[in-house]
């Protein structure tokens, strides 16, 4: 696993052990930057489920301003500070090793916002996407012209409104899928 582009385009990422954690391929990581475009260097990116870290630190790599990394595995969180460390973003990054669901409404109470939110949940854990979009929502986390991307399992066929957000687009690659969803207006 690599950083795909921007200040540190090659740089090669360690992943967690196990079968728990299950990497964003390359091509789905590289597919899912192209969907976004230009990332705006002013940008606040949350990594739930954050597991290598991949994905927050591409999103670094290509210019945001600082991320968020959550993951309640001790082993994730410790890969993720490495990676961290390996790629210099330590300075622009918050680890927090934890449930999503209460970080989420700590996240509230602080009154953050992000401009990404990238979800990528166990496979097969009925309900927690609906559950995690409606505390997004009730929190009021997401930036007015934000966007969450949910990685998930191909057979999960998500609602294209849930909880206040609408899908604004849904891409299929291999055994995973990506959807995209925006605030309804």
């Amino acid at each position: 696993m690599r950083v795909i582009s921007g200040l540190r385009k090659g740089h090669k990422l360690k992943v967690p052990k196990g079968m728990s954690v299950r990497p964003t391929e390359d091509r789905t990581k590289e597919s899912l930057f192209n969907i976004l475009g230009h990332i705006d260097e002013d940008s606040v990116v949350l990594d739930a489920f954050g597991g290598s870290g991949s994905i927050g630190i591409e999103f670094l790599s290509r210019g945001a301003k600082t991320c968020y990394f959550v993951d309640n595995s001790i082993e994730s969180i410790n890969i993720i500070n490495e990676n961290l460390e390996h790629t210099k973003f330590l300075s622009q990054s918050i680890v927090i090793k934890s449930d999503i669901l209460s970080t989420v409404k700590k996240f509230g109470i602080k009154r953050l916002v992000f401009n990404y939110i990238y979800l990528d949940p166990p496979f097969r854990q009925n309900g927690l996407i609906e559950k995690l979009l409606e505390v997004i929502n009730r929190e009021n986390i997401l930036a007015n012209d934000g966007i969450i991307i949910i990685e998930h399992e191909k057979e999960l066929d998500l609602e294209d409104n849930l909880s206040g957000f609408l899908k604004s687009d849904f891409r299929r690659y291999g055994s995973k899928s990506l959807s995209f969803y925006k605030r309804m207006d």
